[in-house]
């Protein structure tokens, strides 16, 4: 193996290595040419063999049931009740928002639907607008937009109307990436500028890494579109913010890495080709072991119930490898290119190295390892204590509670509350046999939490729906129970095969999907980062003891972020998704640190003891991993941005784990672990 790496190593570093640089244009030229794909759209979080995915896919043989239902709620601004003057300009805007292009199946369909339904208060009234199904993304966006200015352009002015149901929920949440993903780009760009800025001191060296690494999230988002595609499956906006953070962070790490070996190299080396050949040689597999880590880590998504978690694991996992591909294609024969004088003004030349023992990361990890016992279990109490932030954290947000921005839909959901029956505003829906349909109404009707039941069509294939509302709001655990309770009730009638759906089954669905998601995929993901630790350290006992701090650190951050995101920023609960997408990041890319650390301490025990080698190498590697954690850190604190406080949250619990993994795992309960198990820590290697 030796001699292939050093001869992949000289050819991405020698004289004619420009070769690499035209192979990096053109696949970059390839993947332009194939076309970006559109991101618009939603997260898809509902597999398809979900009871309440089938009701929505059954629905659509009913008569009208391939249409999508829009409401418009209105009410008055001083809060009184609605005037029949009122009402007739309500009427007149249905009629407005009627004439509005919606879809070619609205254009077929019979003009059909309540009039307008007033509040029982008398302070609101509600109008029904059909929306052709089909049409999602950007298209969707400009229909609901068209209504709404329609309804808008000649209402009185004491009259306000907020414009909701599936269509204002799908175009708010799609209208909301509008321009996100630009955003999202222009400032994780920036902030990896700036920090790039600071860690090399050089007003020329930050500029070969960034452009690097910018190309490659720009090849990463349209060929991991393209791969998502070509596995049926949807990309979203979530999605794609997440893989460009991936992108960015890892690529960077990546290139701080490499850039550091070959500026600690260059301090040797008279020839600066010949210290980045040493560099690419050392610092090579280390970054490929940690790409793949996540890679494979990421892989394991794909064994997931839920759609958006597969289309996540997937992108991702693409992205990551096409900046593991421009990073080590491009950035050595870019160095190689452009020589010591890059690093101006402070260029390292060979002699003036420091001495490992003088530097403040020499001192901490020996201070660490002269009494492991008390550092250590410092360390693993602050996170323990981290990891009690998750007592009490509420997981599992509303349809209304999803959004960080201000979104119409939601608005007009929380307006219907306060003036109809707490579920009106998003009906549970029910389809059965329709030979058991007096059956069926009976076993409903007497569910406790259940308001009122009414036959809503039938279908050609003898199937019959209802329409549900229940006493509870939409998205509580009361409503949620009431679903529970309703298939529970309609199981006792075997022939009539009923399936229950609506918002409140979808959530209460999409919470178990991602239940069980965590309980598979968490097992998977500790699994292949144990074996790929075993396979790069050739020991047991290392890869175990990693694990345990890497999964420690996990739940503490975890337990810390969910802590400040309920009690600091105020969000109501923690998102389903968070827990399994925070979990399996902070372990794959905290294990990245971990190996870029242990690597270089098996690296120096060839010469020195156990503990001496893991000083030396939180002593080599503790400008570079800090560095590359404070980068990764505030790169997912930038998903900020995006509009979804599931992807908030993500970046809160995340940043605050890479920091807890850099600062305090890394440098004090590694470097004790070590100490205190001693050379039987590379048990069974000749090491021991």
């Amino acid at each position: 193996m030796g001699p292939l790496l050093d001869r992949i190593a000289s050819a991405l570093s020698g004289r004619r290595s420009w070769w690499a640089l035209i192979l990096a244009v053109l696949l970059a030229g390839l993947a332009f040419a194939m076309g970006a794909t559109s991101s618009s759209s939603a997260p898809v979080s509902l597999p398809a063999g979900a009871e309440s995915a089938m009701v929505r896919e059954t629905l659509k043989s009913f008569p009208g049931g391939e249409l999508s239902q829009g409401v418009a709620v209105v009410t008055r601004e001083d809060g009184a009740k609605l005037s029949p003057q009122d009402l007739s300009a309500i009427g007149q805007m249905r009629e407005r928002m009627l004439a509005v292009d919606r879809g070619d199946a609205v254009k077929n369909a019979p003009s059909s639907g309540p009039p307008v339904v007033p509040s029982p208060d008398g302070k609101a009234a509600i109008a029904f607008v059909p929306f052709d199904g089909s049409v999602t993304g950007f298209p969707l966006v400009d229909s609901v937009k068209e209504v709404r200015e329609a309804a808008n352009s000649g209402l009185p002015q004491a009259l306000k109307m907020e414009f909701t149901g599936g269509p204002g929920f799908g175009a708010d949440t799609a209208n909301a990436f509008a321009g996100a993903d630009l955003r999202l780009i222009l400032i994780t760009a920036l902030v990896v500028a700036v920090l790039l800025l600071i860690t090399y001191r050089s007003p020329i060296l930050w500029l070969v890494p960034l452009i690097v690494v910018a190309l490659a999230d720009r090849v990463a988002s349209i060929v991991s579109g393209r791969v998502v595609e070509a596995f049926g499956l949807v990309s979203d906006g979530s999605t794609s913010g997440i893989t460009s953070v991936l992108v960015f962070g890892a690529g960077t790490n990546y290139a701080l890495l490499l850039v550091s070996r070959y500026r600690e190299e260059l301090r040797h080396e008279t020839d600066h080709r010949v210290a980045l050949r040493t560099a690419v040689r050392h610092a090579g597999p280390a970054i490929l072991a940690s790409n793949l880590t996540v890679v494979l880590a990421l892989g394991a998504l794909l064994f997931a119930i839920l759609p958006s978690n597969r289309v996540l694991g997937l992108s991702a996992a693409v992205g990551l490898l096409v900046a593991l591909v421009f990073v080590m294609l491009l950035l050595p024969p870019a160095l190689a290119l452009c020589g010591r004088k890059l690093f101006w003004p402070f260029v390292p030349k060979p002699g003036d190295h420091k001495d490992k023992k003088e530097g403040i990361w020499h001192r901490l990890a020996d201070g660490v390892s002269s009494k492991p016992w008390i550092y250590g279990g410092a360390g693993v109490l602050v996170l323990l204590i981290c990891a009690a932030g998750l007592f009490g954290v509420k997981v599992g947000l509303s349809q209304t509670e999803q959004f960080r921005v201000a979104a119409e839909s939601a608005d007009g959901v929380e307006t219907m509350a306060k003036h109809y029956p707490a579920g009106e505003a998003n009906p549970t829906r029910i389809v059965a046999k329709t030979a058991a349909a007096q059956q069926v109404q009976q076993r409903v009707q007497g569910v406790d939490g259940v308001r009122s039941v009414r036959p809503s069509g039938r279908s050609e294939a003898g199937l019959s729906s209802w329409t549900v509302v229940l006493d509870a709001p939409p998205g509580t655990d009361g409503a949620t129970g009431s679903v529970r309770g309703i298939r529970g009730a309609l199981k006792g009638v075997p022939q009539a095969e009923a399936m229950v759906g609506g918002p409140d089954a979808e959530a209460l669905d999409q919470s178990t999907g991602a239940e069980r998601d965590l309980k598979l995929i968490v097992p998977l993901i500790l699994l292949v980062v144990f074996i790929v630790l075993v396979v790069l350290l050739r020991a047991l006992v290392a890869p175990v003891l990693l694990m345990l701090s890497t999964v420690l650190s996990a739940i503490a951050a975890i337990g810390l972020g969910s802590w400040i995101s309920t009690n600091v920023a105020g969000f109501p609960a923690l998102d389903d998704g968070v827990p399994l997408f925070a979990f399996l990041f902070l372990v794959a890319l905290g294990v990245d640190y971990t190996i870029f650390l242990v690597i270089r301490a098996r690296e120096e025990n060839a010469n020195h003891g156990t503990r001496e080698s893991m000083v030396r190498a939180v002593s080599a590697t503790g400008a570079v991993i800090t560095s590359a954690g404070v980068v990764l850190a505030a790169v997912f604190a930038v998903l900020g941005v995006l509009p979804l406080i599931v992807l908030t949250q993500l970046g809160i619990v995340v940043g605050l784990g890479i920091l807890l993994d850099t600062f305090l795992v890394r440098t004090v309960v590694i470097p004790a672990l070590w100490s205190i198990v001693g050379p039987k820590v590379w048990w069974p290697s000749k090491l021991s």
